[in-house]
């Protein structure tokens, strides 16, 4: 006799949830928050309208709850700052793959910030700890001398604009790369290098 797996409505209700949350990252990510009503998500997610209010609350929360892979990254990111510059490049490689594989989150946030939108207030614990982090190890870089710079602020924002930079944007790039996320990792994690160090000259 066949057996037939029971979904149970946690289950049930996890995978809507996820419908909800995968189709609002594409929807943002092309049309913006306040370009995407929650009928386009619910169509995309192919769910009923109601169900974005019964598990959300509304839009905005839907917009919220999509961040948390990115909370979950950097809260669990550890570097051993005794080697500040090792923790640089394992800084820099980590969130390029993870852009990467997240370049509808990472859109996303570039759109808010470009817009100053009245957002960018609750997501400081998206933004802030990445920012944090780099901050740390750079001023560790500093203090030890292991790579000049004469700005830490100057130079964060300089890393972070070529980190949250997307490959993604077909506009941008007209050709596919050849190569792999690791690849383009390693080779931002030396033009970043290779920028700091010319900054001291």
């Amino acid at each position: 006799m066949v057996q037939f797996k029971q979904t149970s409505g946690n289950e049930k209700n996890k995978e809507v949830k996820e419908q909800i949350l995968s189709a609002a990252r594409i929807l943002f990510a092309e049309k913006g928050y306040e370009g995407t009503t929650v009928r386009q998500i619910c169509q995309e997610a192919e769910v009923s309208l109601a169900l974005v209010s019964y598990h959300f609350g509304g839009k905005e929360n839907v917009f919220f709850q999509l961040f948390e892979p990115i909370r979950q990254l950097f809260l669990n990111m550890k570097y051993d700052l005794t080697d500040p510059l090792d923790a640089l490049k394992n800084f820099c490689k980590q969130f390029i793959i993870f852009r990467n594989e997240e370049h509808e989150l990472i859109a996303i946030l570039q759109q808010e910030l470009v817009m100053n939108s009245p957002r960018l207030e609750m997501l400081t614990d998206v933004f802030l700890p990445s920012w944090e982090q780099l901050r740390v190890i750079l001023q560790e870089c500093q203090d030890k001398k292991v790579i000049g710079f004469p700005s830490v602020d100057v130079s964060l924002n300089f890393i972070m604009g070529t980190l949250m930079h997307s490959h993604n944007n077909a506009f941008l790039n007209r050709t596919q790369s050849e190569l792999s996320p690791e690849q383009v990792a390693d080779l931002a994690v030396r033009f970043i290098i290779n920028g700091l160090q010319a900054a001291k000259e």
